[in-house]
């Protein structure tokens, strides 16, 4: 549940992350806004919120990420230098409790960009146990050349931080799933899950694990070997690197009349 209370978000972080270490997690991803609170949401005026109470909570998120041998993908504001704004951001912390890059909103939505947010420039991927990981957030669903991006980085799973507020977003990123050929790893408060399911979407589009309607955590894996998306990861997706490479097109164009003459039956 998002909320406006920074050390209350923090608090339900650090619960979440220990669920998911006693349940062998290696990664665990949370929904946009989840730290600060999301602007229009819980946040009206950034002069409300209490920045150094954000970095204390980071802080402690990230000694317990070590501890726990955890990756975690949080997101919250980014405090820019006054008078601009933040940014929308994804840090990645890694299991060592390291800050080790952060993902900034690069496609905000008209009132974001011109009220809240300040944009990003940069897709970020990070490797974890052999599997690399890309990082978008909310709207962005909406603009496909991201997700074509993420695919020819080689990302497996892409992990998307959400506040949506309608339901066709799950079906844009199963789609964006069955498409590009990779995981998609759905993150959404419970504010809006009676809207979007939260949980892991396979490379063939199918929903693999969603959060129960009263939990708040699900735990899945990210299994190459499994039988059922044999097509997708082992077939589909290189044969679309081919194609969209274009050689084995180009190698079989004709010069013909027939072909060259669009008005003739």
């Amino acid at each position: 549940m998002a909320t406006g209370d920074i050390r209350r978000n923090a608090a339900a972080v650090r619960e979440q992350m220990r669920q998911a270490a006693k349940q062998r997690a290696r990664l665990i991803h949370f929904p946009e806004g989840h730290l600060s609170g999301y602007a229009k949401e819980q946040v009206d005026d950034w002069s409300l919120v209490d920045w150094d109470a954000a970095r204390q909570e980071l802080e402690q998120i990230a000694a317990l990420a070590a501890a726990l041998r955890l990756w975690v993908i949080l997101s919250s504001a980014h405090p820019l230098t006054p008078p601009h704004r933040p940014h929308n951001s994804l840090y990645v912390i890694s299991d060592q409790g390291r800050l080790v890059d952060r993902y900034d909103k690069r496609f905000c939505s008209n009132t974001e960009v011109t009220r809240f947010y300040t944009p990003g420039v940069r897709p970020v991927t990070v490797d974890v146990d052999g599997f690399r990981f890309g990082l978008i957030i909310c709207v962005e669903i909406n603009f496909p050349h991201l997700f074509s991006e993420y695919e020819q980085l080689g990302v497996d799973c892409l992990l998307i931080s959400a506040y949506p507020v309608d339901e066709i977003f799950h079906v844009k990123a199963r789609a964006h799933a069955a498409i590009n050929n990779y995981w998609i790893s759905l993150s959404v408060p419970a504010q809006t899950a009676h809207l979007v399911p939260a949980g892991l979407i396979g490379p063939n589009g199918a929903r693999l694990a969603d959060i129960p309607p009263a939990g708040d955590l699900v735990v899945a894996d990210l299994d190459r070997g499994d039988p059922q998306l044999h097509v997708a990861l082992n077939l589909a997706r290189p044969w679309r690197a081919t194609a969209r490479h274009g050689d084995i097109y180009r190698a079989r164009q004709v010069h013909d009349p027939r072909s060259a003459d669009p008005t003739i039956f």
